[in-house]
């Protein structure tokens, strides 16, 4: 192990590396003290409680990161589209289901009891689905996915569950029926398509519920050149980021005697 000591750690690792120099000697039995177990760690997230974590167990650890941290790749389309109830919602995803890219599309909802409701009607428009979320045990999600996967299921319903760490290949549009409540959240979901190098849709559905993502998600659709809803762009939310402090105008008291 190397030493906790930075400048003790920095001396090993000059050392180690002389003995790796193409051309070097074999090492000597005495030099492998001079060889340093080398720890990798791979994520496909970095939030704040693993970064600690990171930085109490590895030691003079290197952070290499791939893309623009917590943005959406450039290959992704984002359409944002406001509505204004979930009757609206339900016409909307009839419209992209009949007229849009076609399967394998992942739905995502924000509740385990509307993943069925959402699978029956998506069902209706003569697409099979399948459906994940928290509540399913282990081996049914399993199961779920496999489905999705192999094409059985031309349609995925599911809950954040199905946000992070998921691939299946060839995924065409991801549509957010509900929009989470944050951004890391939303740019995870929409991460399932536009994969591998290949260019994807992601449609999330606007309402005025979703004030706690507005501010976010209108930044992070300019910084990706995306459209900018004018429902959004006008929107109070969308002015300040939530918990932030407002500065108030300063009034004037003028007393007339």
């Amino acid at each position: 192990m190397k030493s906790e000591e930075e400048e003790l750690a920095e001396q090993q690792e000059r050392q180690s590396a002389a003995l790796l120099m193409p051309g070097a000697a074999p090492p000597a039995p005495r030099d492998m003290r001079n060889r340093f177990r080398t720890t990798f760690m791979f994520s496909a997230t970095m939030p704040q409680a693993v970064e600690r974590l990171s930085r109490r167990y590895l030691r003079r650890a290197g952070q290499i990161n791939i893309g623009v941290v917590g943005r959406a790749v450039d290959r992704i389309k984002q359409v944002v589209m406001f509505t204004r109830s979930e009757h609206d919602k339900k016409q909307h995803l009839e419209e992209l289901i009949r007229n849009g890219p076609p399967p394998p599309i992942i739905v995502f909802v924000n509740q385990r009891k509307k993943c069925d409701t959402v699978a029956t009607l998506i069902e209706s428009l003569g697409l099979s689905t399948t459906t994940l979320q928290g509540g399913l045990a282990q081996d049914v999600r399993e199961e779920c996915l496999q489905e999705f996967r192999d094409g059985k299921a031309q349609v995925l319903v599911a809950t954040d569950v199905a946000g992070r760490g998921i691939d299946v290949k060839g995924v065409t549009h991801v549509i957010n029926f509900d929009l989470p409540k944050d951004i890391d959240s939303y740019t995870h979901r929409i991460g399932r398509t536009g994969r591998a190098g290949a260019s994807g849709l992601a449609t999330s559905f606007l309402t005025n519920d979703d004030a706690d993502i507005m501010y976010d998600l209108k930044r992070m659709l300019q910084e990706t050149n995306n459209s900018v809803p004018s429902e959004l762009a006008n929107h109070e939310a969308s002015r300040n980021k939530p918990g932030s402090i407002v500065q108030q105008p300063r009034h004037k008291t003028i007393i007339y005697a």
